[in-house]
């Protein structure tokens, strides 16, 4: 376990990460899933409600190359990073049940499409009426993850709140997730993955998320500081 800017963080590889959810499925306990790149362990360190919830987390991947960073700088041994698209994609492929919460109109629907272990799709807008016939509909699914795309930090806290609502053994935030299994969103290409790059990719096929990439050195610094006052 690494411990960045307040938050633990599992050092896993994918093969256990994909073990360890595995695992709660069996259990049938419903369980909250985060995949925490850069962008969401900046927000929560000044976000306590999230900070927490992530602390209670069944487990929390590194997603994403600052992560993996930080862990090493830190004195860690993180052993590679677990993007939250790629635990998401073989965890479908092993026909696992699952229903999508999340995204544009249209777009989880879409992203379905590849998949026929999906059993519910539904989009990401939603009023706080709305929300016992979204939970009535996600159990009687019956599947055995919810993937829950609203974004950083409203899907974590969406699913925290409803844990003990929801008869789902394994619920995951995904973010953007949706888009990518769509198509909307292309992935890098893997020789930019391999070299830590894809943040970069994201920002020259998205020049609106440059905003958010300003996060980036503002991590680096706060980790750093961080190492300093220990």
């Amino acid at each position: 376990m690494a411990e960045i800017l307040g938050v633990n963080v599992d050092c896993v590889t994918m093969a256990q990460a994909i073990e360890k959810v595995e695992l709660l499925i069996k259990q049938k306990k419903p369980s909250l899933v985060a995949t925490a790149n850069a962008e969401m362990l900046m927000i929560a360190s000044h976000d306590l409600q999230l900070k927490n919830i992530l602390n209670l987390a069944a487990m929390v991947v590194p997603d994403g190359a600052g992560t993996v960073w930080a862990a090493h700088y830190l004195g860690y041994d993180m052993p590679e990073r677990v993007a939250g698209c790629d635990l998401v994609t073989n965890l479908l492929k092993k026909n696992y049940r699952a229903y999508f919460f999340g995204a544009a109109e249209g777009v989880a629907k879409k992203a379905a499409e590849k998949f026929p272990n999906v059993v519910g799709v539904r989009n990401g807008f939603f009023s706080k009426d709305d929300e016992p016939k979204i939970i009535s509909d996600i159990n009687s699914a019956n599947a055995d993850i919810l993937l829950v795309g609203l974004g950083v930090p409203k899907q974590e806290k969406w699913i925290f709140d409803n844990l003990d609502k929801i008869n789902v053994p394994v619920c995951i935030g995904v973010g953007g997730t949706f888009d990518v299994l769509a198509g909307n969103v292309k992935r890098a290409p893997e020789w930019m993955q391999r070299a830590k790059l894809e943040w970069l990719f994201r920002a020259l096929l998205q020049p609106s998320r440059a905003g958010r990439l300003i996060a980036l050195p503002k991590f680096v610094f706060k980790v750093h500081n961080s190492k300093k006052s220990k």
